[in-house]
């Protein structure tokens, strides 16, 4: 009897970076790229909600939705499963074909989710939707490769769905013909990093409110993180570059820059954004030189991500160049120097062997600090203990300095910790190991069916019921909940979110879900990473907030009523079998901090629109319209 088998990867083409690349003659070559992405059983067009109108690719995760509203039409949607799309891995790589399109944006979209579910050791969800007072289920992404006639892409929070633009190229591009159309689509970076805003949405909700200047531009710098650490994985592209700068990944290349056609389409130099460094007004390529004091003088949100993006590809290089000295002392004969001409191709070969894998560790030690960063409020300082503690959690050892690596870079981007003296690798720690004891019973019963065979929907069906049970065991642990920085004192401020039918500040547990690693240790033991909020009505009147912490009525407002909600939390990782609270990555203060409270009243009275806008494209931001919309989202 035949064996039924099912394929484990599906292969598709896409560009490597974008089409301007076939434009130059020294990079057609690296024009096309071959993903290797999860298989889905049906990823084929089906009929779309008005009659006769089809969509697709339709995968578990993604919902390719091929409507232009400019055009006034729905393109066809092409079929992955069609014998010659599969035995061709895919169509052809086309400016002019929207189903190549489709295909572009389906395969980049599905290996970004990978990344993810990869590090993170889970199935990932989009964000939920509200509906009937209640979270729902939001099963895929909607992505619309042909959605706006502008230059911009952006992720919309609301709708859960990723939007794309096309423009014709302006007079004075460079290097672009004047009229050229430019699909936002077809750039792997522009694509990578709005999916990645929409992960990252599904894993942590709050990031997409403004409480403090770093916010939303860890938003921008984090996508940009993923988008640009994905080039490492093209083979070609990355031989070519470290052929063409003899292996020094200091001086111009392509593995540093993002959206090389959109940014010359734009007139924003060779590439919307380089983490290595900037052309002047002359054309002038110039290395960016790490400085403490960027950060003051920065606030928009993707000007003040790219510092987040330089930190990062700094600590890249360091890492990079001490796993390959080894290999320039052996070619050098011990000076360190390598000789005038091209380097022999073998070396070309292990040294992008050895940044591949560089690139690799480092976009994994990125993505799984997600899961020790609090929960609301967040900063790069945060982002940093993160960084560092995720990545002792799996190898405690650090045999190639990488944390060393990542502390430096940092510090020589002014990136620091708030309200931390100690600015060292131990310092940088967060908080461990206190007893749960008293939750045995209940963290036995908390259902760990989450990993990346996990159905999606069961994944999100068991986060209430598990939110619920450890609630109930929070609510009997009040000296762990001081150890989180939770309120439970009924003397709180009235303006403290109770909870219904008592006078106790009522607590969130808004996530619960796994975390499965495997480091340099042999056993892997699955953690809960367990998020909790509190809130507190917030006034940018002084005088209103003083008679909301009194229980007054203010007058013209509704009980309910404020101009924004100041919230305080944490993130716990628990041991389920040793019962062990093994790390704790809280906020400031706690929800009665009026001092901290005071810092985000002053932060949103002092922004402007512009850098309060939830989600933004990678050049025009989608405009809220109004000031506060973002910080009222519950």
């Amino acid at each position: 009897m035949p064996v039924s088998r099912k394929a484990a990867y599906r292969k598709l083409r896409v560009y490597a970076v974008d089409p301007s690349i076939a434009a130059a003659h020294d990079t057609a070559g690296l024009n096309e790229l071959t993903l290797s992405i999860p298989w889905e059983d049906n990823p084929a067009g089906i009929p779309g909600l008005d009659p006769g109108r089809m969509i697709g690719p339709v995968g578990t995760y993604l919902e390719i939705v091929d409507h232009d509203p400019a055009s006034d039409c729905f393109y066809a949607p092409v079929d992955l499963n069609e014998s010659y799309v599969l035995a061709s891995n895919g169509l052809t790589p086309s400016e002019l074909n929207p189903q190549f399109h489709q295909q572009m944006v389906y395969a980049v979209a599905m290996k970004t989710i990978d990344h993810f579910e990869r590090a993170l050791g889970r199935v990932a969800l989009w964000a939920s939707r509200w509906q009937g007072g209640e979270k729902v289920f939001v099963d895929r992404l909607r992505i619309y490769p042909h959605a706006l006639r502008e230059a911009n892409a952006y992720y919309n929070p609301v709708k859960i769905c990723v939007l794309f633009g096309y423009f014709p190229a302006p007079e004075g591009s460079v290097d672009i013909a004047a009229g050229t159309t430019v699909f936002t689509c077809l750039s792997h970076d522009v694509v990578a990093h709005e999916v990645t805003h929409a992960l990252l949405d599904g894993l942590h909700e709050r990031f997409s409110e403004p409480t403090n200047v770093d916010v939303l531009a860890f938003h921008e710098g984090f996508s940009d993180i993923v988008a640009l650490f994905q080039h490492f994985a093209n083979p070609e592209v990355l031989r070519a570059q470290i052929a063409r700068t003899r292996g020094d990944l200091e001086q111009q290349n392509m593995l540093g820059q993002l959206a090389q056609q959109f940014g010359r389409a734009t007139k924003r130099g060779r590439a919307l954004r380089d983490a290595l460094g900037y052309t002047d007004k002359a054309g002038l390529w110039h290395r960016f030189r790490p400085n403490s004091s960027y950060l003051e003088s920065v606030s928009e949100p993707h000007d003040r991500g790219a510092v987040l993006l330089a930190a990062v590809f700094e600590a890249f290089l360091k890492m990079y160049k001490a796993r390959v000295v080894d290999l320039l002392r052996i070619a050098s004969q011990g000076t360190g120097v390598l000789p005038a001409g091209e380097i022999h191709p073998d070396l070309v070969h292990r040294l992008a062997d050895e940044a591949a894998k560089s690139a690799r560790h480092i976009l994994e030690m990125c993505i799984r600090a997600l899961d020790y960063c609090p929960p609301v409020d967040v900063t790069f300082g945060d982002y940093l203990r993160a960084l560092v503690t995720s990545d002792y959690d799996l190898y405690p050892e650090d045999e190639h300095n990488y944390r060393t690596a990542v502390l430096q870079a940092f510090s020589q981007y002014g990136i620091r910790p708030r309200n931390l003296r100690n600015l060292s690798l131990e310092g940088l720690l967060l908080s461990r190991s206190i007893s749960a004891d008293g939750g045995a019973d209940t963290l036995g019963a908390v259902s760990l069916e989450w990993d990346n065979e996990t159905d999606r929907r069961e994944a999100f069906e068991a986060i209430r019921p598990n939110a619920k049970l450890i609630h109930e065991w929070l609510r009997s642990e009040k000296a762990l909940l001081g150890h989180l920085g939770i309120v439970v004192n009924p003397k709180a401020p009235a303006s403290v979110m109770r909870s219904k039918g008592s006078g106790v500040p009522a607590f969130e547990v808004h996530s619960v879900r796994t975390a499965l690693r495997r480091g340099s240790k042999t056993n892997l033991v699955p953690d809960l990473v367990i998020e909790i909020t509190q809130r507190r009505r917030g006034f940018f009147d002084l005088d209103d907030q003083k008679k909301a912490d009194q229980g007054a009525k203010i007058k013209g407002r509704r009980q309910d009523e404020c101009d924004f909600w100041f919230r305080r939390g944490c993130t716990m990782m628990v041991n389920q079998k040793s019962r062990l609270v093994r790390w704790i990555a809280r906020t400031p203060g706690d929800i009665c901090d009026d001092a901290e409270m005071a810092k985000v009243r002053a932060f949103l009275l002092g922004s402007t629109i512009d850098e309060l806008d939830a989600f933004s494209g990678p050049i025009a931001p989608h405009k809220l319209t109004n000031q506060f919309a973002a910080v009222h989202r519950h």
